[in-house]
């Protein structure tokens, strides 16, 4: 059984989808699912994710500690651990990901796997950007990426 509620954040409602024990997925405003979750505002996962995912957007949490439930193909689970170890604040590009993964022919495939991070910001796949400037792509929309970036940009000289 899933179970969900939202979270009204400076980048849209999100909404948490948790199992009995960890976090499975968080859908950007609009995202459509197609699954049947169970509305649960007081589960305690969900209220964690929201308390942690709160301090994000305040600036006063770099690394979230949740218990996380990733299903996808072994070469997406490669990428989104990848992804979870870029240090707050800082960027790679989506070449230097599939170098990560020693597989540096695989950039586009990167990016896809990218693309179908089911637990962004957690897993932060905003900080993956192209080797030649720009953003690039993100499931949430361009300009939340940005958003996200300028945010820990603006938090990273801050003392924590």
């Amino acid at each position: 059984m899933y179970y969900f509620d939202g979270i009204t954040t400076p980048i849209g409602r999100l909404n948490i989808v948790v199992s009995d024990d960890a976090l499975v997925h968080i859908y950007f405003p609009g995202e459509k699912w197609s699954e049947h979750y169970e509305r649960a505002p007081k589960h305690e996962l969900i209220t964690l994710a929201k308390i942690q995912l709160a301090e994000y957007f305040a600036g006063e949490r770099r690394i979230f500690d949740l218990p996380l439930a990733l299903e996808g193909t072994e070469f997406q689970l490669k990428v989104w651990k990848t992804i979870a170890k870029i240090p707050y604040g800082k960027t790679i590009s989506y070449a230097d990901e599939a170098r990560k993964i020693r597989k540096p022919d695989a950039v586009r495939a990167v990016g896809t796997a990218n693309g179908k991070n089911p637990i962004p910001i957690i897993i932060p796949c905003h900080r993956v950007v192209p080797k030649g400037g720009g953003l690039g792509g993100y499931s949430g929309g361009t300009q939340r990426k940005k958003l996200l970036l300028k945010l820990e940009q603006h938090h990273l000289g801050q003392k924590k």
